[in-house]
């Protein structure tokens, strides 16, 4: 939503929108923007009669600002139709969706063309390092997306995707998540179908090779070119991967060609993100030794394994995982970095998903490479978490913030590494880690 209020404000409308807890990196962009945000959901914020609301996909009918806008007979709509009717018509569509990695990849496709002279336009859920903004019109046809499968509003129970028609899809993978709005994968995998319907012929689809889920999605039916990547196996673009830390990645276009890129993010899964992202590139006849030079330059999105720096020989990481696959992979990234190094990790449960359990039988395999856990628990949490993961090793719960951090502390040693996760920051974790430990 702080996107969109950029979008609007780019496009020279005035402004003002209201949330909870609003926080860093967005905070600081709206702030930046001289839009005027409100920190409560209350009917005062509308001191005279807007043109039109845009309503996020976090607020119910009950909501004092919602109930205001009924009432009172106010224009509104939801974020993903202001888009498809005021940003994307006449835009070649540029969406980067799945479970995991479209933070990252969106921004890589943006930068990709940025690099190559073309401005694209963009909205991306974080803050990429390239651009230093979430959002912006951009000059050119392209405008590169993260297309969410989360639903659009509380009065359109779609995916927000539908409403994008990408003429470029990537598909990053595809499993289970959101449990607060979706039964099952199967539920997910009828939305991603309903996307698909929605492109034309000469529109491409890219997705990794090995994803069975994808596969099957496709098969329901498909009328678009597909294109595919992976490490190994019958795909068009292919990676060596190489070791999580590895900093030269050597790619094989569709053409048998080599081609060799340094990519200054670690960990196997941006290996794959970068290849994504060079093949959408690809997809759109752009030069792809620009994608290599990009590459060699892109800064990682902020809280995507953001390094928090080494303090008192104790270096710190923050990141966005909160899904077991995305948690597994954020510990075998930092742990492949060189130096035998012991790895805390950190993980808040704030996701709705994490708190009803969902891929709870996951959470074991994706905390196993991690020395220590520490896990803040919400007093609503609704499974049994510490009975599941009663065996795990030097695993300890907390309920507040503070008292994880006093813990965590307790047990850092010099040339420790701490991993922090969640897909929140109000607890200000890492932040407030960083201040203690340069006081050890």
């Amino acid at each position: 939503m702080a996107g969109l209020a950029s979008l609007a404000k780019e496009k020279g409308h005035i402004v003002s929108g209201t949330d909870l807890s609003i926080y860093p990196p967005m905070s600081d962009i709206l702030a930046g923007m001289d839009i005027e945000v409100f920190d409560s959901y209350s009917a005062n914020n509308f001191c005279e009669k807007p043109d039109l609301v845009l309503v996020g996909n976090a607020l119910t009918r009950g909501n004092e600002c919602v109930e205001f806008v009924l009432t009172n007979e106010i224009p509104y709509m939801s974020g993903p139709e202001w888009l498809k009717k005021e940003v994307l018509p006449g835009r070649h569509v540029v969406a980067v969706s799945g479970t995991h990695g479209k933070t990252t990849v969106t921004s890589m496709i943006a930068w990709i063309l940025e690099n190559s002279g073309l401005s694209p336009g963009f909205l991306i859920g974080g803050v990429p390092g390239n651009f230093n903004v979430s959002a912006r019109l951009g000059e050119s046809k392209y405008f590169v997306i993260e297309a969410d499968e989360y639903d659009t509003a509380f009065f359109d129970k779609r995916s927000k995707f539908v409403h994008y028609r990408p003429r470029t899809l990537v598909i990053n993978n595809l499993e289970f998540d959101h449990a607060d709005i979706f039964e099952d994968l199967e539920a997910i995998k009828k939305q991603f179908h309903h996307l698909i319907r929605t492109m034309p012929a000469e529109a491409t689809i890219i997705h990794p090779e090995h994803i069975q889920t994808i596969k099957d999605t496709i098969k329901i039916g498909c009328w678009s070119k597909v294109r595919t990547f992976g490490m190994d196996g019958d795909c068009e673009w292919k990676t060596n991967g190489g070791n999580d830390a590895s900093k030269e990645i050597t790619i094989r276009d569709p053409d048998g060609k080599e081609l060799k890129t340094k990519c200054p993010i670690f960990g196997k899964h941006n290996t794959e993100n970068m290849v994504a992202a060079m093949c959408a590139a690809a997809s759109l006849a752009e030069n792809i030794e620009s994608g290599l030079s990009a590459m060699m330059k892109f800064k990682n999105v902020r809280r995507r394994l953001e390094f928090y720096g080494e303090h008192n020989g104790v270096h710190v990481f923050d990141d966005f995982a909160h899904h077991p696959t995305a948690i597994k992979a954020a510990i075998n990234a930092v742990k492949s970095l060189p130096g035998e190094r012991r790895l805390l990790a950190i993980v808040e449960f704030r996701s709705n998903s994490l708190i009803m359990g969902a891929n709870r039988h996951q959470l074991a395999n994706a905390l196993e490479n991690a020395d220590e856990v520490f896990i803040l628990l919400p007093q609503d949490c609704q499974w049994d978490v510490q009975g599941l993961l009663a065996d795990a090793r030097m695993l300890e719960f907390h309920y507040s913030p503070s008292e994880l951090i006093q813990s965590v502390l307790k047990r850092i040693r010099h040339g420790d590494t701490v991993l922090s996760m969640s897909n929140s920051s109000a607890a200000k974790i890492p932040n407030t880690l960083v201040r203690k430990i340069k006081t050890l």
